[in-house]
């Protein structure tokens, strides 16, 4: 069984990636175009890395893994990204 969480349980892997704190950073879903915080994805743990999808259509949004020691990051899933 997966467990599904939120955002802010990357917001350490989303400070190692952009730098600041991205929990509260607007993203958009390039799939159904809903607008939510990073905070607020549906977060999942058990993959091979971090996967996180919209919260309003499951949709991939974002991985995160690490291959040899260096990380890799996809987030083809964003259309935009707005940080207040």
């Amino acid at each position: 069984m997966t467990t599904r969480l939120d955002g802010n349980a990357i917001a350490g892997e989303l400070f190692d990636v952009f730098g600041q704190e991205m929990t509260t950073a607007m993203g958009t879903c390039a799939s159904c175009g809903s607008m939510r915080p990073l905070g607020e994805l549906a977060v999942y743990l058990q993959a091979p890395g971090v996967v996180a999808r919209c919260s309003s259509c499951e949709a991939l949004m974002a991985v995160i893994v690490e291959i040899r020691g260096i990380r890799c990051v996809d987030l083809q899933g964003i259309a935009a990204l707005e940080h207040g």
